[in-house]
């Protein structure tokens, strides 16, 4: 039927050769969990669960903050939670003396949402901090938990 027939019999041992390593290599290289709940790994649930707790919530915060509160009340970050920018903090929750939470630069942490982005919404604040605040941080002029400038004159001169 076929003429030289060995070198067809030759690739065909190759490639089974080849997909039996492959099935023994997906065997050992991949997790037996893997596909369990979707496309991850199933243990990965388990192993997630079991770290401790890192965000204390934001009702944590509240109950000993109340003066933050009040003033985040006033202002547009009432919908942001205290930990988007201060961190995980369940730990200081557990024992607010031990650990202290660090001085936040400011600089930073606000140009993280409100950087001027083609992107983000229009009516969304949104500064190019290199031109608005001359290198000053943020906290210099704006209160964060309530970050409207409400002085005279500023508000004379048309700023914000």
């Amino acid at each position: 039927m076929f003429k030289n027939i060995e070198h067809l019999v030759r690739l065909a041992v190759v490639m089974m050769i080849g997909v039996l390593g492959f099935v023994i290599l997906r065997a050992a290289v991949v997790p037996h969990s893997f596909g369990q709940y979707g496309h991850y790994r199933g243990a990965a649930i388990g192993e997630i669960a079991s770290r401790p707790v890192a965000f204390a919530g934001h009702e944590t915060c509240e109950a000993c903050h109340t003066d933050v509160v009040e003033q985040k009340k006033l202002g547009k970050h009432v919908v942001v939670s205290c930990e988007a920018c201060h961190g995980a903090l369940a730990k200081h929750a557990d024992d607010p003396s031990s650990v202290l939470p660090k001085k936040l630069d400011t600089a930073i942490l606000c140009a993280r949402c409100h950087e001027a982005n083609g992107a983000k919404p229009k009516g969304f604040p949104q500064v190019a901090t290199a031109e608005h605040s001359g290198g000053l941080a943020c906290d210099t002029c704006h209160q964060p938990h309530h970050p409207k400038i409400e002085t005279a004159e500023i508000k004379t001169e048309g700023k914000k």
